[in-house]
């Protein structure tokens, strides 16, 4: 279900709280590949391509942009997310999150965390999306390989 969000709803993720639906994606294949293998050797993989026309973004790789919201990168690219949500907290990430939502952005730009990232490699969280604009994200499978 590659539209659902329902993964990140049950579990939570850096930038969605359990409960929250969150879509995150990658814009390129290799950050796709490292974000779905972090755990150590390569598992089976499923890849799947949007198009996607969605505003507002907050760009995050810009530092002025979190500069706004008191934060650096080191911020975002903190480990303690996952401790936090054992302890039933949430995280300084989610409740950025949850302040970029209330403030209108759909979605937010960001560096992977992933291993070996480096600073290109980019992903899109979305917390809105559906077939319309301007929060348009549209699954391409023109042959129905999905179905």
């Amino acid at each position: 279900m590659p539209l659902s969000g329902e993964g990140a709803r049950l579990h939570g993720g850096r930038f969605n709280a359990k409960g929250m639906p969150a879509l995150y994606t990658s814009l390129s294949i290799m950050t796709a590949i490292k974000e779905s293998n972090q755990v150590g050797t390569l598992q089976p993989t499923t890849l799947v391509c949007y198009s996607a026309d969605v505003e507002p973004i907050l760009d995050a790789t810009d530092q002025r942009c979190l500069d706004r919201y008191g934060l650096a990168q080191e911020d975002l690219a903190a480990d303690n997310w996952r401790i936090q949500m054992r302890d039933d907290r949430t995280s300084q990430t989610q409740r950025f999150a949850e302040r970029l939502i209330a403030a209108g952005y759909v979605g937010l730009k960001v560096r992977s965390f992933a291993r070996g990232a480096v600073d290109t490699d980019l992903n899109l969280v979305l917390w809105s999306w559906g077939p319309d604009l301007p929060t348009q994200l549209l699954l391409n499978d023109d042959e129905g390989r999905l179905s």
